[in-house]
């Protein structure tokens, strides 16, 4: 499909808007997959890539199938139902994400944790039915939450729980990494200009011809838009505060869970991340959201090529950091 520059939008907790200085049109190949939109978008000089383009997006499916926790016969189900009796051996690409994951839990001192759906259940937001639940039921969910309840074994590489109960969801990071397979796919074909994106949430660029792709940051509940980035040879993440949420004597929760303290993270409306990779950025902007500027500060100070974007409460927008891959066009402050 062809489709006027100016008119090409993405709708999720961010709110994509790529955009060029020379192409008229861009071509859009895209794939629903891990319950979201996967998209691939060319310039629409490059419609040689077109079968390229739904030959890398079977990548999504072909994740979806290992990492889904609505699948009784994937990988992520199995270790849910097993790994709390015995190690259970995993493929070298599962294992590998969930190191990934171990160590972004690590570097964001818990913030980032893919052990919380306990606390999920418990707060109904895992039936999208959500409920403030009792004191008692929130520390009772959290005994099970922590990657410290997870091991990791690479000389046989496996997975154990420590502690029954424990489960894993890929949904903060899996998205990101279907992105950056998908990526990789486009890469082997030869493809050497392209964003990649999946949910309006996570993109990443491959190459960037006239600077970069033009991504418009939003949030749903922001009436304007966050940030102008210019994206290029880099990968962003959103997570951001959306509709799903209770309200509860004046109080809103929202459904990002803190995973340090079992309630919903308060503070951050939208967090946005820029890093190498996708899977590291979307993990990231979970994080963030949840850390808020303390995390945010502390973190790039560390990762020089990591940058922020956190928007307050009180709707401002304020950034850390720096990255190679990212120049700000617009900030609303």
């Amino acid at each position: 499909m062809l489709v006027d520059r100016r008119t090409l939008l993405t709708r999720g907790p961010s709110l994509p808007r790529m955009s060029s200085t020379t192409a008229d049109v861009w071509l859009r190949v895209h794939r629903v997959a891990m319950a979201c939109r996967f998209e691939v978008l060319l310039s629409g000089d490059d419609g040689r890539h077109t079968a390229a383009a739904h030959d890398a997006l079977r990548e999504a499916d072909r994740l979806d199938a290992l990492w889904s926790i609505h699948r009784d016969d994937s990988a992520v189900a199995l270790l849910n139902r097993t790994a709390a009796d015995a190690p259970v051996p995993v493929d070298a690409e599962s294992f590998a994400l969930l190191v990934l994951a171990q160590d972004l839990w690590r570097r964001t001192a818990g913030a980032f944790d893919i052990t919380t759906t306990p606390l999920s259940r418990c707060w109904g937001f895992l039936a999208r039915d959500g409920r403030v639940p009792d004191p008692a039921e929130i520390e009772a969910a959290r005994t099970s939450v922590g990657l410290d309840r997870v091991a990791l074994d690479a000389a046989g590489q496996t997975v154990q729980f420590r502690v029954r109960g424990t489960e894993l969801n890929l949904g903060a990071i899996g998205k990101g990494a279907a992105v950056d397979a998908v990526a990789a796919r486009l890469a082997q074909h030869g493809v050497r200009d392209a964003l990649v994106s999946a949910a309006g949430s996570s993109a990443r660029a491959i190459g960037g011809r006239d600077g970069g792709s033009a991504i418009d940051v939003t949030s749903p509940l922001v009436d304007r838009p966050l940030a102008r980035l210019r994206l290029h040879r880099g990968a962003l993440g959103t997570s951001g505060i959306g509709l799903q949420s209770i309200v509860q004597d004046g109080r809103r929760f929202g459904h990002v869970i803190d995973p340090r303290t079992g309630w919903p993270a308060t503070g951050i409306v939208s967090a946005t991340v820029v890093a190498a990779d996708a899977a590291t950025a979307d993990a990231l902007s979970t994080a963030m959201l949840i850390g808020g500027p303390p995390l945010a500060e502390r973190y790039c100070a560390a990762r020089p090529d990591t940058f922020v974007l956190l928007t307050t409460d009180d709707l401002r927008t304020v950034r850390f950091g720096a990255s190679r891959a990212a120049r700000v066009e617009a900030l609303c402050t």
